[in-house]
């Protein structure tokens, strides 16, 4: 009698508890607090209505789905047609039709909240119309502990308090226009170097083997993760955050995907947070230890034998079915996953009057395979649908909003009817190869308006500075002279000897670990501008007294080799200012906006 009684307090005990007693694993399950009891509710009837197989499916992303986008969760059986998930910060990824949004740190730059939301949300509707349920933007992490860092322009600032409040604003925006917005990387992802095994294990160089056997681990102290990293997490659970994508990088040790005082103790427990947590790109590396962690979503969903990333097999889909059935992940914890996927659903209300995907990613065909590795089903897979509408308007604005001036001596700027300008600098002008002509932005031709990578979109148009100075020039009826080429120096010598004011422009690029550009392997390799930016700007001011300098850059640049030079009378920070890029910089060399941006981090005097 003792035994049964024992017994049916152990039963009763386990059917409440919302995790398994005496496991360091305890992924809180959320009860749907405050605006999200009502998209819990509807999460939690439509979750329960499900079978095994089909919870699973809206957890794993099995590779490019119907229209070459990532997708999961198609549940025909109730009519779900699945969600679609996209990049990008600055615009809908691999498509036609839609803007090049200014980069992020663009945004922080403005220090303005107004502009930043404003750009967030066009963001967000442009994602929506698309047809794009959940898109992998803001960026936080990195933060910009190092000023190298290949992806910290997707981001803000170094400094947690700006990188707070944009953070947030984002998050707020892209959900109001309609789609959910993944914050990401959670959490300490400050470079590119060594984030996964086999990407940097296959980079071929002379003389070079890394031969890493596991992602670099960012190791911190309680105090110095909350007070720098995790800041700007808070603002953004506060301002409405469903979703978050963790690292690539291990986090003291451990993997960020698999992390329980991350995910389980410090997101979803100290922070409420009552979205769901997603994989980026082969950042998972366990089935069970990132279940019980509190993932709950993996894309790509199929992934090398290895474990890493790739295709093959993959971590969860049917080996996550099985591991609900012997035991090793509580059915509980399943439904807790789908319960908070579609209750970020709910949340943005995507269950009334979403589009249906509209465009195959990468691919601009109008025609191809709706199986594309399958080769089946030959079938119009893009609608170029143009959702656009006049954002235009708002990328301008926060692109001339956003220009920091440094230096402006013997009132150089704004410029006053010149009558003759001299523009020098390969930065000025249009690519060779036009905007889209490097996969992903990895290239550096030509005027530099966007970082490379998977955070880059397609440019519908990329109004380049020189193109929008001569457009700006006729009014006054200044002369124009231009070089393009950073080494013809006799042609820019003979140039800009006549020329009133001689405007010069450099750069200098980064982006994500995949892509290596002039052997920048995502991270810079330095701060210097690119392209012997520095000679460029010193041999013009040698030949010109009123020299203004134009950098466009990821990040901050040495400037102590030209910065005190007297001829060198202005100088303007760009970042990175999208499909506007000319226009916007007009608008501030020309007194049209006052260059009211600041800067997000330090310019050291050297590294």
């Amino acid at each position: 009698m003792m035994f049964l009684i024992i017994q049916t307090i152990l039963l009763a005990s386990l059917a409440t508890a919302q995790y398994p007693e005496g496991s360091r694993y305890t992924p809180p399950i959320s009860p749907g607090r405050g605006n999200w009891s009502e998209a819990y509710a509807s999460a939690r009837q439509f979750v329960c209505n499900l079978t095994l197989t089909e919870k699973v499916n809206l957890t794993t992303q099995t590779g490019t789905g119907a229209t070459n986008t990532y997708q999961l969760g198609i549940i025909p059986r109730v009519g779900f047609r699945g969600l679609a998930l996209d990049d990008s910060p600055t615009g809908v990824r691999g498509t036609d039709y839609s803007s090049a949004f200014t980069a992020p740190l663009n945004m922080a730059m403005t220090w303005d909240r107004d502009l930043i939301y404003a750009q967030a949300f066009a963001n967000g509707a442009e994602h929506r119309d698309k047809g794009v349920n959940i898109a992998y933007s803001p960026v936080v992490g990195p933060l910009g502990r190092a000023p190298e860092g290949g992806r910290n322009w997707e981001g803000y600032s170094p400094d947690p308090y700006l990188s707070g409040v944009s953070f947030g604003l984002t998050v707020a925006g892209m959900n109001a226009g309609g789609t959910i917005a993944v914050g990401k990387h959670f959490v300490l992802y400050e470079q590119e170097h060594f984030r996964q095994r086999i990407e940097w294990n296959s980079y071929d160089l002379p003389g070079v083997e890394f031969n890493i056997s596991e992602p670099y681990s960012a190791n911190a102290d309680d105090r110095t993760l909350h007070e720098l990293y995790l800041w700007p997490w808070y603002d953004a659970v506060h301002d409405g955050m469903a979703a978050v994508m963790c690292s690539y990088n291990r986090v003291n040790g451990t993997q960020a995907c698999q992390n329980n005082r991350l995910l389980n103790g410090i997101l979803k427990g100290e922070m409420g947070f009552q979205g769901f947590v997603v994989s980026d790109d082969g950042s998972q590396h366990s089935g069970v230890l990132s279940s019980l962690a509190g993932m709950d979503m993996t894309i790509l969903g199929e992934t090398s034998p290895n474990g890493v990333e790739g295709l093959g097999i993959s971590f969860w889909g049917p080996n996550l079915t099985q591991s609900v059935l012997n035991g090793s992940v509580p059915e509980w914890r399943l439904d807790d996953m789908a319960t908070r996927i579609m209750a970020a659903y709910y949340y943005l209300g995507q269950d009334e009057d979403f589009p249906e995907l509209n465009f195959a990613q990468g691919d601009l065909s109008t025609y191809g395979y709706l199986y594309p590795h399958a080769m089946e089903d030959f079938t119009q897979i893009n609608q170029h649908v143009d959702v656009r509408d006049h954002h235009a308007e708002v990328i301008r604005r926060v692109g001339a909003n956003s220009i920091v001036m440094l230096k402006n001596t013997n009132q150089a700027l704004p410029l006053k009817s010149p009558r003759q300008l001299a523009v020098i600098g390969e930065d000025a002008g249009p690519s060779l190869f036009g905007p889209n002509g490097c996969a992903d932005r990895g290239c550096d031709n030509g005027t530099l308006a966007m970082g490379w990578g998977s955070g880059s979109t397609n440019f519908p148009y990329l109004v380049d500075p020189l193109s929008a100075i001569q457009h700006r020039a006729l009014e006054d009826g200044t002369v124009v002279q231009y070089v393009l080429d950073n080494y013809d120096t006799s042609l820019i010598d003979s140039v800009v000897s006549q020329a009133e004011a001689c405007l010069v422009f450099v750069n200098a690029d980064s982006g994500e670990g995949y892509i290596e550009v002039d052997g920048n392997y995502g991270d810079r390799n330095n701060l210097t501008a690119w392209m012997r930016g520095d000679d460029l700007i010193n041999e013009v001011a040698g030949n010109c007294s009123n020299t203004i300098v134009v950098a466009h850059t990821p990040g901050p640049i040495l400037m102590e080799p030209w910065i005190e030079n007297p001829n060198v009378t202005a100088v303007l920070m760009a970042g990175l200012p999208g499909q506007e890029s000319g226009n916007s910089l007009v608008d501030v060399l020309y007194g049209a906006v006052n260059p009211s941006g600041k800067l997000p981090w330090t310019i050291g005097k050297k590294r």
